[in-house]
């Protein structure tokens, strides 16, 4: 649950009403979204995509079912829990802002992480969820140039 909000960059809502019939290869399909469209894809890494599918088997979750079946309180004292055993403070969305810096400073183009790994229709919302940047980086990145 975690992963997919950290790598894929879903929201907590999202990863929750996950069914095995939303479950592709290595992308899923999120219904109903936030965005009001009928139907978002979301591209997931393909070791993701493997655990999600073992865990499926493996608590034999009916094609109708919710992959997640628990509350979003529940989920959200799951995400602190985790955050406690690394020592940070840690929000489901958090992981949603994790997945987009660490695209971001992975070299993928912000336009590819705007609409794919996001799915915002303005790049000027995702530029709200990237990290700050240290002068160190900043250095770094402009010597590569």
């Amino acid at each position: 649950m975690l992963e997919l909000m950290a790598r894929g960059g879903m929201r907590i809502g999202e990863v929750l009403n996950l069914t095995p019939k939303d479950v592709g290869d290595l992308k899923l399909t999120i219904q109903n979204p936030k965005s009001g469209k009928n139907e978002e894809i979301v591209f997931i890494p393909r070791k993701v995509a493997e655990r999600l599918r073992g865990y499926i088997t493996m608590k034999n979750v009916q094609p109708d079912q919710k992959v997640f079946p628990i509350t979003y309180a529940a989920a959200r004292v799951m995400v602190k829990k985790a955050g406690k055993l690394v020592g940070i403070e840690l929000r489901p969305h958090d992981l949603r802002r994790h997945a987009t810096t660490y695209a971001s400073r992975s070299g993928v183009p912000i336009e590819i992480v705007s609409k794919v790994i996001l799915r915002h229709a303005n790049l000027s919302t995702t530029q709200r969820y990237l990290g700050k940047i240290s002068d160190t980086e900043a250095t770094r990145w402009i010597e590569n140039l």
